[in-house]
């Protein structure tokens, strides 16, 4: 029986399905209590950071190091993960969640806030960072049939989408009400990243919750020296390619985060935090549906073909944005972007998960993510000055569009014949 047999069998012996079930829906659970957290901060990262005192290059290198940060301490746990135990690194992560929070909070010297940006979880983009995505992930595909896979992925995202676009709307209204009240800009926004330190105890606390069917069985964990190659063995060359353009494509993603979209509408047309949150809530709101899609046409066209074919026109509307003249415009560009955005994101996770074996998923969903985490922390450094003088804040989104465009080229021409083994696509 070969491993990926294996990892079918849990979730298809009639005993265990229901307990199965309820590890995937703690799963889903704290992706959507951890979105949410995000969403909530997101929408106000950058404003506190200004409110503070920083200034744009320093709200740059403060966000590149939380990336970087975040990248570092993710890729040890990630390719740890199969044999420390997949249950610890998520406990553990959802520590450093909190660290974060509660030092962004308490403190506005820089030197405080770039430590703890380095070693805590905070999430300057309102998407996934830490070593959550990649265990999960791995989780996930120990639950249930491969098969099923891709689909489970896009309600995963779907959940996760619906998750931040709360957040958003929520992090805006709380900042926007304590405003209302007489708060000060710093004071109203410090409460909402209050609320994400608190979001990082709960988080912890339902992670205790999942079962051991979550852990690789004893039969597929390999010899511990694949520690010492990043955890992976079999699939060590392909994964390094496909972290090379995943680094490409999250380092043009990360000149236009949610927190510099956020701070740009602001900027050019005086939106305020509540209408922000109003807008970011609904491109999340289409981004999940856009997600939902990619599992039907993944059965149909295969993953890579969806994940450039719909990767590709997304990035066009992304430059096009900050050319549109009225708010209203660029609001519709911004949302027409989102509702095709992210079909990619669980079809590049499905095969990833597809193309390696059982105990190199946590390792292999990790090492790409690792290489996203390094690619987007290295574009606020160069963007957050950029956002921060008028005559160039445009240029952020037309440098992110294109650099998207030739990820995807590049993605097509590298893969296009390496089929995800158990998802042969129909005609």
């Amino acid at each position: 029986m070969s491993g990926r047999d294996r990892a079918a069998t849990p979730a298809s012996r009639p005993g265990p399905e229901a307990a199965a079930r309820r590890d995937v829906g703690l799963l889903f659970a704290t992706r959507v209590l951890r979105m949410f957290g995000y969403g909530f901060l997101a929408v106000v990262l950058v404003l506190y950071l200004t409110a503070i005192g920083l200034s744009g290059a320093e709200v740059g290198l403060l966000l590149g190091l939380t990336l970087l940060g975040d990248a570092g301490v993710s890729l040890w746990l990630t390719t740890h993960a199969d044999r420390m135990g997949r249950r610890r690194v998520l406990v553990a992560g959802a520590a450093l969640m909190l660290l974060a929070g509660v030092a962004f909070t308490a403190t506005s010297l820089l030197p405080v806030l770039l430590v703890a940006a380095t070693l805590g979880v905070i999430s300057p983009s309102g998407n996934e960072v830490g070593p959550f995505l990649a265990v999960e992930q791995a989780s996930l595909s120990q639950l249930v049939p491969n098969r099923g896979r891709t689909q489970l992925f896009g309600w995963y995202q779907l959940a996760g989408s619906f998750a931040t676009a709360a957040g958003t709307l929520a992090g805006g209204a709380v900042a926007q009400a304590a405003l209302a009240g007489g708060a000060q800009p710093a004071d109203a926004y410090r409460v909402v990243i209050i609320g994400y330190a608190l979001v990082g105890i709960a988080l912890g606390a339902l992670f205790l919750l999942v079962s051991p069917r979550v852990e690789v069985p004893s039969t597929d964990v390999r010899d511990d020296t694949i520690a010492r190659r990043l955890g992976l063995h079999r699939s060590r060359g392909v994964v390094l390619r496909l972290s090379l353009l995943f680094a490409l494509d999250a380092f043009a993603g990360g000149f236009a985060i949610q927190s510099f979209i956020a701070f740009w509408f602001h900027q050019r047309f005086g939106v305020d935090p509540a209408a922000l949150g109003a807008v970011l809530a609904g491109a999340n709101i289409l981004a999940g549906f856009s997600a939902l899609a990619a599992g039907r046409l993944a059965a149909r066209f295969g993953l890579v073909n969806t994940m450039v074919f719909t990767h590709l026109p997304s990035n066009v509307l992304l430059a096009l944005v900050p050319f549109m003249p009225t708010l209203p415009l660029a609001v519709a560009c911004l949302l027409a972007r989102f509702a095709i955005s992210q079909m990619d994101v669980p079809t590049r996770q499905s095969y990833t998960m597809a193309i390696v074996e059982p105990d190199e998923r946590s390792a292999a969903a990790g090492v790409t993510g690792i290489a996203r985490s390094l690619g987007v922390a290295a574009a606020p450094l160069i963007a957050g000055p950029l956002f921060a003088t008028a005559a160039l804040a445009s240029v952020p989104f037309v440098i992110s569009g294109g650099l998207k465009v030739v990820y995807d080229l590049l993605l097509y021409r590298s893969f296009r014949q390496l089929r995800e083994p158990e998802e042969t696509p129909t005609r």
